[in-house]
């Protein structure tokens, strides 16, 4: 971090950043929801509690999963797991490792390689190639009181290319609260069949119903065509998640890759579902969570495109008010990869599938590297957290001052999030 102190401003939206020892505090304007008498505020700060940039490796994927009253004063335990990214070759993980706060990110542990969720050797096509579990998410499941872990499974070739064409899995995992490990990283098993050949769950936030069901949005490419998504409805013992059925599947005929990394939530009894595509983002609407309408790309409610391209959205839920976290174009970031930071938080208007301009807020400043990959966890009824890193890809994007660092953003509400639940 440098010593000096920066101002941004963005959208008539300003913000400091300060340098401080073990993080970055930033204080916001609050935000203001028009349509409530009593205002929704909330305030903004920013911790670093980690990096790595050594020219050849890098963090990626950091997201965090609570375990309630296991921390210090009553407080959750925080435990965020990550990838260890090969810089010289393309999604090449050659491990998940871990770190954790019982103090709610005052102090945090040193980063440790997870073994249970390391990768494995498999033979497949008659040969034998690592497989790795990557773009993982922890999320408490309330029914079962279990933190449950859910990603993809990339299939390599023997010498750490990423094999193509080759089968995915959605690759899950349970966390020992006792002995504060890791349990094995599992297959979770979809119908048999050429149709979900290449399916998995990574960087998809899921969604949990109180009878511990589990609506895992997944994308899948059957043998020759492109990307879809669906959502799963699974059920959840604690131990094995295993398929139920599967919703609409949604698809795209653009010449692109498809449709990828879907991430569902619940607001006013309708959920909604986000949708990576190379040349857009996608939103789209359902009453029970499996069966969707058409989806329409995402836009300002000026009617302007958003300019969220080819990354992920993810979703940030108060009782109150709908927020969506992304990257765009169009924000003095041509030098990033993809525009994909600085990284983005704004209102959703329900009604309208929108994204509203004037409550636009920076949550992590641009430094050059890409901020794509990222992930929301509610850590109590007044405080949410976004996890992500700099992904220092492609070479260079140091010379902007960016260092392989891992954010940790608070967003910390003034009136209490009723959806919270952790019993």
């Amino acid at each position: 971090m440098t010593n000096s102190n920066k101002e941004f401003s963005l959208d008539r939206r300003k913000f400091i950043q300060s340098s401080l020892i073990g993080g970055i505090s930033i204080s916001f304007l609050p935000f203001f929801n028009s349509c409530e008498q009593e205002t929704l505020n909330y305030e903004l700060a920013l911790d670093a509690p980690t990096k790595l940039f050594d020219g050849k490796r890098c963090w990626t994927h950091p997201r965090a999963g609570i375990i309630p009253g296991m921390g210090t004063n009553g407080n959750p335990s925080v435990v965020m797991t990550m990838n260890n990214l090969d810089l010289a070759g393309s999604d090449v993980f050659y491990g998940m490792f871990e770190l954790h706060t019982e103090d709610l990110s005052k102090n945090w542990s040193a980063p440790k390689e997870l073994k249970a969720l390391a990768p494995r050797f498999e033979t497949i096509d008659g040969i034998e190639r690592p497989v790795a579990l990557s773009d993982f998410w922890p999320k408490w499941h309330v029914a079962s009181k279990t933190l449950l872990g859910t990603g993809h499974t990339v299939v390599y070739t023997p010498d750490w290319k990423v094999s193509n064409p080759r089968p995915r899995h959605t690759g899950y995992a349970t966390y020992d609260v006792q002995t504060k490990r890791w349990n094995d990283w599992q297959k979770f098993e979809m119908p048999k069949g050429d149709k979900f050949f290449n399916a998995g769950a990574g960087c998809v936030q899921r969604y949990d119903l109180k009878d511990g069901k589990i609506l895992l949005p997944i994308y899948f490419s059957p043998k020759g065509k492109n990307a879809r998504v669906t959502i799963c409805e699974c059920s959840f013992d604690g131990k094995k998640l295993e398929y139920l059925s599967h919703g609409t599947e949604l698809d795209i005929d653009d010449k692109t890759r498809g449709l990828g990394e879907p991430s569902l939530t619940k607001f006013n009894d309708t959920y909604f579902l986000t949708i990576r595509n190379d040349k857009k983002g996608y939103v789209a609407r359902s009453k029970d969570g499996l069966n969707f309408d058409e989806y329409q790309p995402w836009t300002f409610d000026d009617g302007t495109e958003l300019g969220s391209y080819n990354t992920q959205q993810h979703w940030l839920t108060h009782s109150e008010a709908l927020f969506l976290v992304y990257t765009r174009k169009g924000a003095n970031n041509d030098h990033i990869f993809r525009h994909r930071a600085p990284l983005f938080m704004a209102e959703v208007d329900p009604e309208r599938l929108c994204v509203i301009r004037d409550t636009e807020q920076i949550l992590v400043p641009e430094r050059g590297a890409r901020l794509g990959n990222f992930g929301v966890t509610d850590i109590s009824p007044y405080e949410t957290w976004v996890t992500v890193s700099e992904w220092m890809q492609p070479e260079g994007v140091e010379k902007y001052g960016s260092d392989g660092s891992v954010f940790v953003a608070k967003v910390k509400w003034n009136k209490k999030n009723k959806l919270f639940s952790q019993t």
